[in-house]
């Protein structure tokens, strides 16, 4: 299972939210390229981006901070927020960046997705939102009616092959995740899952490599230093 450092990055500053709310940030470091070092020098293979600002539409204003991060490190990055069209996900690749991820634009144009999917293959990442098991889009403030698990086997046909699935409620909270969605996809579909929110201790982690998921993304938990990631990166 690879293990996902998170850097989400909010007005080029290394942020973490609670619960996706933007009234609720702690920053973690005025440089996030830092923070890449720092992750890559304690082990990590892959790290896991979020543009704050591009996820709710207040554009690239972050390119900066994502630019100095792919000159810095010499592992591969994967990044979403705010990935509404084809021309953003030409962009990014060209800047670098290993795999794109898109989510409110996976929901509501399957058509365009299925293109994407065809032309740039395994660089497409889906991210799937949700709460109570409904899919969230527009930066996690809009709750859609759908079924997130439904859509998850709808994207595997479509040819998508890496999700990375969120439960909105555990994210932030370092409450642990929610095993029984992770367990669910992974009996249902043959999608590679990345599992999202709450990875809060060793245990949690222990977990999700016996469900054999693709990887995992943790994210507060490290920046409080309720687990060190060398720790972690020994039990994958």
């Amino acid at each position: 299972m690879i293990i996902f450092p998170a850097i989400d990055i909010k007005d080029n500053k290394c942020v973490r939210l609670l619960q996706g709310d933007f009234n609720k940030v702690n920053i973690y470091g005025d440089d996030p390229s830092e923070m890449a070092k720092k992750w890559e020098e304690k082990g990590a293979k892959f790290i896991h981006i979020v543009s704050l600002n591009g996820a709710r539409g207040e554009g690239n204003i972050n390119d900066y901070s994502i630019k100095k991060i792919l000159q810095s490190i010499n592992i591969p990055i994967q990044i979403g927020g705010g990935v509404r069209d084809e021309k953003r996900i030409e962009d990014l690749l060209a800047m670098g960046v290993n795999r794109v991820i898109i989510g409110s634009m996976a929901v509501k144009n399957k058509e365009l997705l299925k293109n994407l999917v065809k032309k740039y293959k395994e660089k497409i990442v889906v991210s799937i939102d949700a709460t109570n098991g409904k899919v969230a889009i527009e930066g996690w403030e809009e709750v859609s009616s759908l079924d997130s698990i439904n859509l998850c086997k709808e994207l595997e046909e479509i040819g998508v092959k890496t999700i990375v699935y969120t439960d909105i409620s555990k994210d932030g909270m370092m409450i642990g995740p929610n095993f029984h969605i992770y367990e669910k996809l992974s009996k249902e579909t043959n999608l590679n899952i990345i599992a999202s929110g709450g990875v809060t201790t060793l245990e949690d982690v222990k977990k999700l490599n016996l469900m054999n998921l693709y990887g995992a993304i943790i994210g507060k938990s490290l920046y409080e230093n309720k687990i060190e990631l060398k720790e972690v990166l020994s039990l994958c």
